[in-house]
């Protein structure tokens, strides 16, 4: 194998630890801002409807938004598409401040739930142009060998944020509510919401990126996709996915209503449940990686993807504060953690460098309209279902596990794990490597707890 010289090695290690303090400020930026996006469509009376609507909106814009990226690809230089994209969703928060504001004055009141959603579309559009570019540069930052132990990583440093910003949050929004000024308080969370994407932006100014050459000819169309997509592992894997994403947007969608409506939660507890997923998973997260590295990416997809329909019916069995921040976090947060990172490691695995922007471009848009078909029959029965033996929220949460279930029972054997690792013998050969790994990960999420001021400090 030829040894990559050294000095692109230092810059390449150098770009991972400034991704990891781009990972910082991005999981403060989704704290403060995405994750309050639904919330404040709730708080300004927009329909049940609309806000389930807001996630087909995002299911099919990003997607779209991304072919569209990774087009831009082939006469554009990754670090302007990374750049100007960051910048312009930087600045699209400040309309969600002038809806908040005008809200709270009582101003065009009628217009503002229309406003958000439009403005939410163009933000969706804006924030997912940049990701086949990212997708195609990280791929050439880390080294394939340890890639599931650094995205682990990152995650983790970035969920850990993430925990910790959202409750800040929430108390600053509480506080604002207390006081009868909660729009204010959207205004505040949406204000560094714009400033932390901002840093991003200037991450991105000054990272290293290595040259790639992307031949026209030998562009990957999105037809000839669908068309081999039956034939290959990694177009059977795409299916999977949208399909699959079709059945959690049946009830994904309807999660912030019925906790904040129907269960009447306050944004505190709102987010201490949104987010105790993202703190369990953050201790299984560094094993997941080695896992995965070890014995494929695949295999970890395959095991975690059978919680997945225990999902909604997790949330529905008891509305008491301290199941819901445990039982449904527990089995969503750890199941989808290692369904999300082996992700990424199996696209790599299976796509070739030249067509991984473009490919992950097409897997992201079928996921899109799967979640939009699932997120738009999910605001049709919210509105058309009017059942008296049981709340029409928790009849489409039932239905929703059960599509989730016939889903994976039929697709989940139907993918190959393609890079060679050795054979998984039982469970208890993962249950030893677990073991043993406990501790040394442990100590390893601790000491990068510790080392986040480190990260924030690299230029």
């Amino acid at each position: 194998m030829k040894k990559e010289n050294t000095p692109k090695k230092e810059l390449k290690h150098k770009a991972r630890r400034k991704m990891i303090k781009e990972g910082i400020y991005a999981s403060t930026k989704s704290s403060f801002g995405d994750e309050y996006i639904s919330p404040l469509a709730i708080a300004i009376n927009a329909s049940n409807s609309l806000v389930a609507l807001l996630s087909s909106i995002s299911g099919l814009l990003g997607p779209l938004s991304q072919l569209f990226g990774s087009k831009l690809m082939y006469k554009t230089p990754r670090k302007k598409i990374l750049t100007w994209s960051t910048l312009f969703e930087a600045l699209l928060f400040l309309p969600f401040i002038f809806i908040a504001i005008l809200f709270q004055k009582d101003i065009l009141t009628q217009f503002l739930p229309l406003s958000l959603a439009l403005f939410f579309a163009v933000y969706i559009f804006i924030s997912n142009l940049s990701h086949p570019a990212y997708f195609s540069w990280i791929g050439d930052i880390v080294d394939a060998r340890y890639r599931g132990r650094w995205f682990s990583k990152r995650t983790f440093i970035a969920g850990f944020t993430s925990i910790v910003t959202a409750i800040i949050a929430a108390v600053i929004l509480d506080y604002f509510k207390s006081i009868n000024l909660i729009m204010f308080g959207f205004a505040i969370l949406f204000l560094i919401a714009f400033f932390t994407r901002l840093k991003c932006h200037a991450i991105y100014e000054s990272e290293y990126y290595p040259s790639i050459k992307a031949d026209k000819k030998e562009e990957l169309t999105f037809w000839k996709f669908l068309k081999e997509a039956p034939k290959n592992n990694f177009g059977k894997f795409t299916i999977y996915r949208s399909v699959l994403s079709f059945a959690i947007a049946l009830s994904s969608p309807l999660l912030a209503i019925y906790l904040l409506r129907n269960l009447s939660l306050g944004y505190l507890d709102y987010m201490i449940i949104i987010f105790a997923g993202t703190f369990f998973s953050l201790f299984t997260l560094n094993i997941i990686g080695k896992v995965s590295d070890y014995y494929g990416s695949y295999k970890v997809i395959k095991f975690c993807s059978l919680f997945v329909p225990l999902i909604p019916l997790a949330w529905i069995l008891s509305s008491s504060k301290i199941y819901l921040i445990i039982v449904p976090s527990i089995i969503g947060g750890i199941s989808w953690a290692g369904i999300n990172l082996a992700t990424k490691s199996f696209i790599y695995e299976n796509v070739s460098k030249e067509k991984r922007g473009t490919a992950v471009s097409y897997f992201n848009l079928l996921n899109g309209i799967g979640i939009f078909l699932g997120a738009l029959v999910s605001a049709l029965l919210i509105k058309m279902i009017n059942t008296k033996f049981i709340a029409p929220i928790i009849f489409i949460f039932i239905l929703g596990a059960i599509a989730r279930f016939i889903v994976v029972i039929i697709w989940n054997s139907k993918i190959k794990e393609i890079k060679q690792n050795p054979k998984l013998k039982n469970l208890k050969e993962v249950e030893s490597l677990i073991l043993k790994e406990a501790k040394p990960a442990l100590k390893e999420e601790i000491h990068e707890i510790a080392s986040i001021p480190d990260y924030l400090k690299e230029k």
